[in-house]
């Protein structure tokens, strides 16, 4: 069927609406009637084709709320007008060892991306959120139990809230553990919020004395300037876990040296190149590590929507028509968002 849709048809071009084709639902599929879709940095990315392989025409967004409007003839439990939402991930393989774990986003064979992965249906890959309707396999479905009124606060946990929420709980962060969260964007501000909400004592860490009262706000019970050379030496030898979400390559050795024997710096945040090769004496001598974690499997990702439903936790937006998506990026490039940008899709039909 004929949708309404908002991309890119080259990196040099900006946005712009297009009609895109969605496949008929089948035996297993939702589909989708989008209400709204976050703006993650990723998009951006994409579209510009600032990372290699970006198949045009390019339809971003992978931070999707909206409602059930047709449900295939096998699927049990979804029905129409359920909201539901879909996040980075619209398929894998289900037969790795990773998807037998419930850890589709480490598909051993290749997860398929809400955007950007090649598919059977046209144009030969898949477009995203920035969209009126999306048809996704049930197994790719989430409930969404939050109220109506905090849907577009919602969408961003798709990303940022499964991106945080993931490496936190499989670090088990939680009542007499430290946690750190560097960086106070759209990642670092979930992060905050979840951290705390599971009951561990929560540091902010920014590179802003202006962000402080922000982080507090957040939810921080103590807010360390980066910058500040005695801020952070007081810090020395007590986290537990620091979680990482800056996307700009720095010294990792000024984190490391912050956390207790067997604690863990975890990133998640991609930098443009590599960080510096950090000091292994830092990790040697207290049996410390550094690690990666990216998104969650479908099972975590529901838990973590149904503990921010618990919790009453959404992001912090700014809600935008699709016609400033291009404003917006630069805006993201600029960090000049608090702390993520949300689109309306009733402005696809404006």
């Amino acid at each position: 069927m004929t949708t309404k849709a908002y991309g890119a048809l080259a990196a040099d071009k900006p946005l712009e609406s297009m009609d895109i084709e969605r496949r008929t639902p089948g035996r297993h599929d939702v589909q989708i009637d989008i209400a709204y879709c976050g703006v993650c940095h990723s998009d951006l990315h994409t579209v510009r084709s600032e990372w290699a392989g970006t198949l045009y025409p390019c339809v971003p967004g992978h931070e999707i709320v909206g409602q059930v409007s047709a449900v295939g003839s096998n699927v049990k439990r979804f029905k129409l007008g359920d909201t539901v939402g879909v996040g980075c991930l619209v398929d894998s393989c289900q037969h790795c060892p990773s998807c037998a774990e419930g850890l589709e986003q480490y598909c051993e064979n290749a997860f398929v991306a809400t955007y950007n992965s090649r598919t059977p249906d046209a144009p030969g890959h898949t477009l995203g959120g920035y969209s009126q309707r999306i048809v996704v396999s049930d197994k790719f479905v989430l409930k969404i139990r939050h109220p109506q009124e905090q849907l577009a606060a919602v969408a961003p946990l798709l990303c940022a809230g499964i991106t945080t929420y993931s490496p936190l709980r499989h670090w088990q962060a939680g009542p007499g553990k430290k946690v750190g969260i560097v960086g106070i964007g759209g990642l670092g501000h979930m992060g905050v919020k979840i951290a705390h909400a599971m009951g561990a004592h929560t540091v902010a860490f920014t590179t802003s004395e202006s962000k402080r009262r922000d982080a507090l706000d957040l939810g921080a019970d103590e807010v360390v300037v980066s910058r500040d050379a005695d801020e952070m030496a007081r810090q020395a030898g007590t986290f537990d876990i620091i979680l990482d979400t800056v996307a700009a390559s720095h010294d990792l050795d000024a984190y490391t040296r912050l956390l207790k024997r067997d604690g863990t710096l975890v990133l998640v945040g991609v930098p443009e190149h590599a960080h510096p090769s950090p000091s292994v004496g830092n990790l040697i001598f207290r049996r410390t590590a550094i690690a990666g974690s990216m998104i969650g499997g479908l099972a975590e990702t529901q838990e973590m929507l149904d503990f921010c439903a618990e919790k009453n936790i959404v992001a912090d937006i700014e809600m935008i028509p699709v016609q400033d998506i291009d404003k917006a990026y630069e805006r993201m490039l600029k960090s000049d968002v608090k702390y993520r940008f949300v689109i309306d899709n009733a402005s696809l039909l404006g």
